[in-house]
């Protein structure tokens, strides 16, 4: 199984479970911007209690890992847990959405893209991936996540709506990294 393949089983299975989600990360960073490696896959999905039969239903032990104690674990800590596919190698993260300001306004600005051209999926905006990239790199410094966000930057600078990326930067105390972001554009 290839990574578009297994997004394209989560996102059917997501949908016909009716479980609001939203693809970011680094798959979502390749969709705006510069392709580059990954073997794992960031959805963001508001799973309650009463999803978890259906989840272990869909994506039987046979065939992947997942437990009913990581999803309810995840649930109930607002953590995340991971759909495993042990033959590919391949995993999905899913973090489960947060009742925040933030969270909220991804999920209302949701855009349906094609990931491949026989589905369509729910994807972060590229500026609510480039919001969440500033927040990893604030917490561990790893330069894909400014790479990834230069390259968004780069490749669909011009839909990118600024002034919203700046409020929120301002609002998570993300200013410093996106004002030196904005710089290093400018350099270039």
């Amino acid at each position: 199984m290839r990574p578009l393949e297994l997004l394209k089983k989560v996102v059917a299975e997501f949908e016909r479970l009716k479980i609001p989600y939203l693809v970011t990360g680094s798959v979502a960073s390749m969709a705006y911007g510069e392709p580059r490696l990954t073997n794992d896959i960031d959805i963001v999905a508001a799973i309650s209690d009463s999803h978890i039969e259906g989840l272990l239903e869909a994506f039987p032990q046979d065939e992947f890992f997942i437990t009913k104690e990581m999803i309810r674990d995840a649930i109930h800590n607002i953590g995340q847990f991971n759909i495993i596919h042990p033959a590919s190698g391949l995993k999905i993260d899913v973090i489960i959405k947060q009742n925040t300001p933030f969270d909220n306004s991804r999920f209302s600005r949701v855009k349906r893209i094609f990931p491949s051209e026989s589905y369509q999926a729910n994807f972060a905006a590229p500026e609510d991936v480039i919001i969440k990239k500033m927040q990893y790199y604030k917490e561990g410094g790893s330069e894909k996540h400014l790479r990834d966000i230069t390259g968004i930057l780069k490749i669909s600078g011009n839909e990118v709506d600024m002034d919203y990326i700046s409020d929120w930067a301002k609002r998570l105390g993300l200013t410093e990294i996106w004002d030196a972001i904005q710089k290093r554009m400018q350099e270039k």
